[in-house]
């Protein structure tokens, strides 16, 4: 082979192979599973990523580490619901208050007084209260009991002196001697007994004490409360409502515990005159597994008759946005995510209704949605 056709193979095989290498790397690939630029593949990893688009890509093991659970939506015919900021009040059918009629100074009971949270009974003695009087009329209720005390040994020795005389004095006349001087007794019996006797402290109702105010030796005026008393298994919540139709139809509520629990409800009465622009309305609580103080605040959200149309879904699947709009995740492939506008409104405490933003038979994330907007 001459040297002219040796350099005309090298040269020819030389542009095969750049030609070659053009059409294989020409800046894109050309294979049979070539991912999009919107799409992660695993050899970006198994990380969350947020789209360009605004949705993310989430792996199956990292929705598995996450514990994304979700729910398909479903139209469907729900009551109307109201929201109402409440207090926690003692039923006053199981309460009471102990207060003095009298300024005086306090003393401990039988049992000495009692201590926050300790349960009573009914009739029981929390304390005494010595009445506070001056000198002066001190000195009076002594002069006067003297002189009871001289009336009615007066009236004794008058009675016997009937007495002895039965035959030559009227029946009549001894009978209303005897009447004299007993009553001559009892008087002076109720004086002396009011000079040093203290007057009982005793509880209304049965339950345990919310608020104290005695201490021993403390000197309190005429109708200070001292003692607070209430059954913690009776409560109710009162609420303010500005819109008088809101209330037609009230019948079952919950409320929000401070724990994350729900309070059964149920409507008690609303008063008809307004206080502070509002309506009173009361609730009794049904049944709770937190425990409750009294003057405690609460969000209540009260279900009325009117009905409602939309999709029921859990509260934890709202996501607010900087915007202040309301946004819930929609679990729309298998690996994909994306963000939904809505508008709602409440059903109870745990529970609201999507008005508008989402279609039946949607898969709305319900569980771990807080962590899907974390990711970047």
């Amino acid at each position: 082979m001459t040297p002219v056709r040796i350099l005309n193979g090298l040269c020819a095989a030389l542009c095969l192979s750049l030609a070659q290498a053009v059409w294989a790397h020409g800046g894109e690939d050309h294979g049979e599973h070539a991912p999009t630029q919107s799409t992660p593949t695993a050899a970006s990893g198994t990380a969350p990523q947020r789209l360009p688009d605004g949705s993310l890509w989430i792996p199956k093991p990292a929705q598995y580490r996450l514990g994304l659970r979700t729910i398909r939506t479903s139209t469907q015919n729900h009551p109307q619901a109201i929201e109402l900021n409440g207090k926690v009040l003692p039923d006053p059918n199981a309460g009471g208050r102990v207060q003095t009629t009298q300024t005086g100074r306090i003393e401990a009971g039988p049992q000495g007084l009692p201590v926050l949270g300790q349960r009573v009974s009914k009739g029981q003695v929390l304390a005494y209260l010595h009445p506070a009087v001056t000198s002066v009329e001190r000195g009076n209720q002594q002069a006067t009991l003297a002189e009871l005390d001289a009336q009615y040994a007066l009236a004794e020795r008058k009675l016997d002196r009937y007495t002895q005389l039965e035959g030559a004095i009227a029946r009549k006349d001894i009978e209303a001697a005897r009447i004299e001087r007993d009553a001559l007794k009892q008087r002076r019996d109720a004086v002396r007994g009011s000079l040093n006797a203290p007057e009982p402290l005793l509880a209304p109702v049965s339950g345990v004490i919310a608020s104290s105010s005695a201490t021993l030796g403390q000197v309190i005026e005429a109708h200070d409360v001292v003692f607070d008393i209430m059954d913690p298994s009776r409560l109710m919540i009162e609420a303010l409502a500005y819109d008088a139709s809101q209330l037609d139809g009230l019948s079952e509520a919950t409320a929000s515990a401070p724990n994350g629990g729900s309070i059964a409800l149920r409507f008690a009465g609303a008063g008809r005159q307004l206080r502070d622009q509002a309506m009173p309305v009361l609730f009794r609580v049904v049944q709770t597994q937190t425990p409750l103080a009294i003057g405690q605040t609460l969000k209540i959200t009260a279900q009325t008759r009117q009905a409602l149309r939309g999709m029921a879904i859990p509260r934890a699947a709202l996501q607010r946005l900087p915007s202040g709009d309301t946004m819930v995740w929609l679990h729309e492939q298998a690996e994909r995510f994306t963000p939904h506008i809505v508008s709602t409104t409440p059903l109870d405490d745990a529970t609201v209704i999507v008005l508008k933003g989402l279609q039946d038979g949607d898969r709305v994330v319900t569980e771990g949605a807080n962590l899907l907007s974390q990711v970047r």
